[in-house]
């Protein structure tokens, strides 16, 4: 208990407090001293070992804080109900839709009576008090109006509820996985013993023989279904050799099928990392699972057909393939062999001998005319160097010193053309025609026309 539903609130008056003897006596009036027991704690928060509040104050506490409660709606789903005829009073017990919580309701006949049509397993909503039995110690509701929920206020919320889904995108295209091509186990969800169990399994063995199930038997219907549904997916969901999740179930009444559209189940399947197939009712059936899904299937026989391949048509397939594949290989060869005949029929290949020979009289000849062309560019070039070795001999100084004449170089190897280069004592160098001679200037005339007389060294 709270604060706020100790002390005054919680049903114990502001100044007194109730005795163990179950006297109320005030709170202000000093303990009795003459033995008598101490008054109990105003707050629960202030009992202790030595002073605990009784059960019927505890009790009486709860029954002050529950009447204090305003009367309320509360929808739920009927699990139990007791009407007896005569009797004054009716009994129902109300289950949560989504969990595995539930409240007694108490309704008199009355009450029961303007609503003879419900019968368990219906949704409904009460107007009722809650009540609390001090002496038994439970919490039950007293209802004053009983309605059932019809079929198409239930579609009502299911649209509603589809709406703010679809804006939260769980409902995108972008969200759905690819099936496997062959899954190594398929996870399936489907009610204990249904014909839905039936038709997965034995259409998808028929197709693919060695396909594993891992199957998880559940309540598909009623209120126990979407916790056992969700708690199944999320079994499978976590096993790693499950490739594929389906969820089956067969064809149903709009009620039968609520689960299916509950928002906690829709939101556990959206949860779910391994791609998920809702088979749920027929063809015109479809619950929001279907949307949240990565597929729909149609029935449960059409999700077997889905998440295995057919091995009769794959064979089939595979054999039309091998058949293309020949087809292709041999039009190719063909294909490439008249191109071959073609290229080989032509001259170059069909002697290419020929070839050869021809470019060998051409490289004969080029080479005949290139040396004859070398020969006379040969010869003439000869006549051109004996010329102008001719030219070069008849101006060259040997052919002057031939004729008598020497030429004079003084110290440093320069040509004496004039005496006043050099002077008496002087050596100088006399080059002849054949040989040289040195000699020492015994005088030098300057003059025009003069000679220098020079003895030999």
């Amino acid at each position: 208990m709270t604060d706020a539903r100790e002390g005054s609130r919680a049903g114990v008056p502001d100044r007194r407090t109730v005795g163990h003897t179950g006297t109320v006596t005030p709170a202000d009036e000093p303990p009795d001293t003459a033995g008598r027991p101490a008054p109990l704690p105003r707050l629960a928060r202030d009992t202790t070992a030595s002073t605990p509040w009784p059960v019927r104050l505890l009790s009486e506490n709860i029954r002050a804080y529950v009447e204090r409660m305003s009367p309320l709606w509360v929808e739920g789903q009927v699990v139990q109900l007791n009407r007896r005829g005569g009797a004054s009073l009716a009994f129902l017990t109300l289950r949560d839709t989504d969990q595995d919580v539930s409240l007694p309701v108490s309704l008199f006949a009355d009450v029961m009576a303007r609503s003879p049509q419900v019968a368990e397993g219906d949704h409904v909503v009460v107007h009722a008090r809650p009540v609390f039995w001090t002496k038994r110690g439970t919490l039950q509701l007293q209802a004053d109006q009983l309605r059932q929920v019809g079929v198409g206020e239930l579609l009502a919320r299911i649209e509603h509820l589809k709406r703010v889904l679809a804006a939260e995108g769980l409902f995108d295209a972008d969200r759905k996985r690819p099936l496997p091509f062959l899954p190594a186990t398929v996870g399936l969800v489907c009610g204990r013993e249904s014909k839905a169990e039936h038709d997965v399994v034995v259409n998808a063995r028929a197709r693919w023989p060695n396909v594993r199930f891992a199957i998880r038997e559940v309540a598909v219907q009623g209120t126990s279904a979407v916790a056992q549904v969700s708690a199944a997916i999320a079994e499978l969901d976590a096993l790693p050799e499950v490739e594929v999740i389906v969820v089956a179930r067969g064809g149903g009444a709009v009620e039968d099928l609520l689960p299916f559209s509950n928002e906690s189940l829709v939101r556990a399947a959206a949860a779910c990392r391994t791609p998920l197939v809702s088979a749920i009712g027929h063809e015109t059936d479809s619950p929001l699972l279907d949307l949240v899904a990565d597929h729909r299937a149609s029935t449960p026989t059409d999700a077997a057909k889905r998440i295995v391949p057919d091995v009769m048509e794959e064979r089939a397939r595979l054999a039309q393939a091998r058949r293309r594949l020949h087809s292709l290989v041999d039009a190719r060869l063909l294909r490439e062999q008249a191109g071959l005949d073609v290229l080989r029929s032509r001259p170059c290949l069909a002697a290419p001998e020929h070839l050869v020979d021809r470019a060998q009289h051409e490289l004969d000849a080029a080479r005949a005319a290139l040396r004859a062309e070398l020969r006379t560019t040969l010869d003439r070039q000869a006549g051109e160097v004996a010329r102008l070795a001719a030219q070069v001999t008849a101006l060259s100084p040997a052919s002057t010193l031939a004729r008598g004449y020497a030429v004079v170089l003084d110290a440093e190897g320069g040509v004496v053309q004039d005496a006043a280069r050099v002077a008496p004592g002087d050596r100088v160098d006399v080059r002849l025609a054949h040989g040289s001679l040195s000699a020492t200037v015994q005088d030098a005339t300057a003059e025009r026309g003069s000679s220098a007389r020079a003895s030999g060294g």
